[in-house]
């Protein structure tokens, strides 16, 4: 797509042309968009996927399991591919499992996962509504003529249930010898044994499908790559149940340079989008730090800015790619935490590369409180670190100093083991240092 023609009025977070609706309004099929943004690993019938959603407005479908208190950095891809379609005039449904995460999704599993309570689930429920609300228009109308987004809770459906007449009339339509050859019930078998609860996952997650196509009109699931083969189960069993049609499309799972799943921090940390869990300082020095090899994906994935703006970003190397990191992780944050937290975020980060002293009242910092009583002369500038978790003991603390990696304010530390009150001096806060990405204001109270 190209910017040089008239933009439509729709924007990001930050105020730049939003680029599903500006494809949109130049004619590019849904489809074709979500293929160039990296969103499209397998799709059941291309051809049919792209006609159907060309042809009128179409319903369609992700599951979150509600199995946290809050959504991680690792499910925005989904939240990303869900919003991008209701961008294009397409109806959602976000499916909250309460039901399917009381039998437990066995997919990268070599356990079984623990049953979670039925009042845990209420309460998780809560705050993930909370968050798929700054992603997905539930009242209409936000992005032009789309509509609604609706939530439900498949446990809705499910519990009622009656397990003969559901084995009856849905577990005929499923293969033993099939799903066991799947990857998903193979790599389970083959580890220690695959419990029945977890056999009947696929049945449940299709019959979530079908129950949508029936009371609601949904066409389409969309999720991750590995699970592909729980949609197509869906799909088939709309095919064998009803005898229609419906689709299924699949995003790649995006993983770090070394392999790893998405939504860590480098020191392990889950990136949660609940802001008292993890505040939009840190989540914006999640994604500014981002590999310089996946800014490209990450812009393409995690924002909604223009192709040739992030052609424009990525074109260069090194350190100038610093732009586009920070062009990305404002946008991200502008997205999980609203504009003004994450612009307080890009300020707070500007004033650490300059601040040599801070005050007591300057909140917009991260910051760790440590009560007066408690700094006493036996109370170190390495227990300092360890309170603000820039240091995971006193003895990382003394190595860290001993490699140069320790910093107050600008100045190097080479002596943890001094008394805290020591590198306070008369101020009430110093910013603690360690290495080049990672500060704490550290506030006495």
């Amino acid at each position: 797509m190209s910017s040089t023609a008239e933009p439509v009025t729709f924007t990001t977070p930050t105020g730049r042309v939003s680029a599903p609706e500006y494809a949109r309004a130049h004619g590019v099929a849904a489809v074709d968009y979500l293929s160039n943004r990296g969103f499209v690993h397998d799709v059941s019938d291309e051809d049919g996927l792209r006609e159907h959603l060309e042809t009128g407005c179409r319903t369609f479908y992700i599951g979150y399991d509600p199995t946290g208190v809050s959504l991680h950095a690792g499910h925005m891809a989904t939240l990303m591919l869900h919003g991008t379609l209701q961008r294009f005039g397409h109806r959602p449904i976000a499916v909250a499992g309460g039901g399917t995460a009381m039998v437990g999704d066995p997919t990268g599993r070599t356990s079984a996962r623990d049953i979670i309570k039925l009042e845990d689930l209420e309460h998780n429920l809560q705050g993930i509504s909370a968050q798929l609300s700054k992603y997905l228009d539930f009242e209409g109308g936000q992005f032009g003529d789309n509509p609604a987004a609706t939530m439900v809770n498949n446990a809705d459906w499910l519990l009622q249930l009656s397990y003969i007449p559901f084995l009856r009339d849905i577990g005929q339509h499923f293969s033993v010898n099939e799903m066991l050859a799947s990857e998903t019930y193979k790599k389970r078998f083959e580890s220690g044994g695959l419990n029945f609860v977890e056999f009947n996952y696929r049945l449940v997650q299709s019959y979530d499908f079908l129950h949508l196509f029936r009371e609601m009109g949904c066409t389409l699931q969309l999720g991750g790559s590995d699970q592909w083969s729980n949609i197509l189960g869906g799909v088939d069993l709309i095919r064998r149940a009803d005898g229609e049609k419906a689709y299924a499309l699949v995003q790649p799972l995006i993983t770090t340079p070394s392999g790893e799943k998405m939504g860590k921090t480098g020191s392990g940390l889950r990136v949660w989008l609940n802001p008292e869990m993890f505040s939009p300082y840190d989540y914006y020095q999640y994604w500014v730090n981002t590999d310089d090899a996946m800014v490209e994906t990450y812009l393409k994935r995690f924002t909604y800015i223009l192709d040739d703006e992030i052609a424009d970003l990525t074109s260069v190397q090194g350190e100038a790619l610093r732009e586009a990191k920070r062009v990305l992780a404002l946008e991200a944050t502008a997205m999980a935490h609203g504009l003004e937290a994450a612009q307080q975020a890009e300020e707070a980060t500007k004033a650490l590369f300059g601040v040599t002293t801070v005050s007591a009242n300057d909140d917009s910092l991260p910051t760790t409180e440590i009560a007066v009583a408690d700094v006493t002369d036996e109370f170190t500038l390495a227990d300092a670190f360890v309170a603000a978790e820039l240091a995971k003991s006193r003895g990382e603390a003394r190595r860290l100093a001993q490699q140069g990696g320790l910093r107050v304010n600008e100045d190097q530390v080479s002596d943890v083991d001094m008394p805290f009150s020591a590198a306070l001096g008369d101020t009430a806060a110093v910013i603690l240092r360690a290495g080049k990405k990672r500060f704490k204001r550290v506030v006495v109270m």
